[in-house]
Formats: C-alpha cells, sequence, structure tokens
C-alpha cells in the first residue's frame, strides 16, 4: 500500500504512515462538532445543596430540643 500524502510504500494494515507520520484512513470515531473532547460534563449541584439544607434543618431541630424554652 502506498501512503496517500507521500507516497512511500507502507503496510497495508497501517494506521500511520512512517515517514511522514500522517494518518492513513479516517477515523472511526469522528470528534465532538463542538468543544473540547476532554471536557467534561458538570453535574448538578440539586444534591449538594439539598443534603447542606436537610443537615441544617436537623443541626437546627436538635439544638432547638436540646437547648430550646422546655429546659
Amino acid at each position: 500500500m502506498l501512503c496517500t500524502h507521500c507516497q512511500t510504500e507502507i503496510a497495508d494494515n497501517a494506521l500511520i504512515c512512517y515517514r511522514c507520520g500522517r494518518a492513513t484512513k479516517e477515523p472511526r470515531v469522528k470528534p465532538p462538532s463542538t468543544g473540547s473532547i476532554f471536557e467534561r460534563r458538570r453535574r448538578s449541584r440539586w444534591p449538594v445543596v439539598a443534603v447542606a439544607v436537610i443537615l441544617v434543618v436537623v443541626v437546627a431541630a436538635a439544638w432547638f430540643f436540646l437547648n430550646g424554652p422546655y429546659n
């Protein structure tokens, strides 16, 4: 097989040319058209906020029952 870029003889199943370093075939997986492939999706902050609110309510209720007007 010949490299389509530099016309060097390469193996039939080669993915890149050893002489010019270019790919010999199109990639099987297409990269996303927008954004980086290394960009991670951001998670929702709702679970953290919900846990924080529940924790504040539990601590406030415990403080009220331990130090409230009935003690």
